[in-house]
């Protein structure tokens, strides 16, 4: 099954799409956006283009998981994302993804208008992946 992640951002969000063997997240692109309605109108027609069957957006708690206000925003997203899409849509932990995404491009020496271009796409990417490697090892223990 192919799984679109999200990274819902108040101007920015990363998007990313796993192979059908739901092995591999890959960064697919940044919505440039502020309007959340047109984030998730752009949002569901990659979706549809790129023929995903779940959508994981990462839900930005805080670091004692409560829901804080940007927890809030995104569940403000995905209602506007529902009113676009039948898919299924899936919350996942995001804690720490931005943070890892700007490690590795400091590791990779990706910096100024090149890393403010990919950070958040590279956060839908972890994202993904880390659901991805989840799913699997819940699997794994089920068997």
């Amino acid at each position: 099954m192919r799984i679109l992640g999200v990274d819902f951002g108040d101007s920015r969000t990363g998007l990313a799409v796993c192979d059908a063997s739901e092995t591999l997240a890959s960064g697919l692109e940044t919505v440039h956006e502020k309007c959340i309605a047109e984030t998730a109108k752009k949002v569901a027609q990659k979706a549809a283009q790129h023929q995903v069957e779940l959508i994981v957006v990462g839900n930005p708690l805080n670091m004692d998981g409560s829901a804080g206000f940007r927890a809030q925003k995104t569940a403000r997203f995905i209602e506007q994302l529902k009113e676009h899409t039948s898919l299924p849509i899936e919350l996942y932990d995001e804690r720490l993804t931005t943070v890892s995404a700007h490690h590795f491009l400091q590791d990779t020496r990706t910096f100024g208008q090149k890393r403010k271009n990919v950070v958040d796409t590279l956060s839908a990417e972890i994202i993904l992946q880390d659901y991805l490697e989840r799913k699997h090892r819940k699997s794994s223990s089920n068997s």
